[in-house]
């Protein structure tokens, strides 16, 4: 009695197992569904990298516009040369884009050719100090007409 029901429950197993493959359609069916997904998602990235990649006007128009939201140019108004903004040097990734204030101060903003996001250093001449002053998205500053 027992071997009858040992073997009735491996024949159930087993019969149970079998439903709960995959035919080889299937296994087809969805490695191209993963492949779709995987093109999909590479030419989502392609647009958008295309899409949002930063040219040098648009990293001075953005940094011009943040700079005179932030920071008062009335002092500038007599004496223009003591506070203005330039480009700096280009590297393959950033961007560089110079403020100078009319402390002395020199902050330079490195924007980030791909992604828009702007890393802020001061200098200080005077006091020789330098440091990090925080981050900002240039796309946050750039005319949406």
């Amino acid at each position: 009695m027992k071997k009858i029901f040992k073997v009735i429950i491996a024949m159930m197993m087993v019969f149970m197992l079998v439903g709960c493959g995959t035919t080889k359609n299937e296994i087809t069916d969805n490695s191209n569904q993963i492949q779709n997904t995987e093109n999909n998602t590479s030419e989502a990235l392609e647009n958008i990298n295309s899409k949002s990649k930063v040219t040098a006007e648009l990293a001075y128009e953005g940094i011009n516009n943040y700079c005179h939201s932030e920071y008062d140019w009335s002092i500038a108004k007599d004496n223009p040369s003591i506070m203005y903004l330039e480009m700096g040097e280009e590297t393959e990734n950033e961007y560089q884009v110079v403020f100078r204030s009319y402390t002395g101060a020199i902050v330079y903003f490195y924007v980030d050719k791909a992604t828009g996001i702007t890393r802020m250093i001061e200098h200080v001449p005077s006091l020789e100090i330098e440091e990090e002053i925080g981050t900002i998205n240039v796309y946050d500053y750039i005319n949406k007409d």
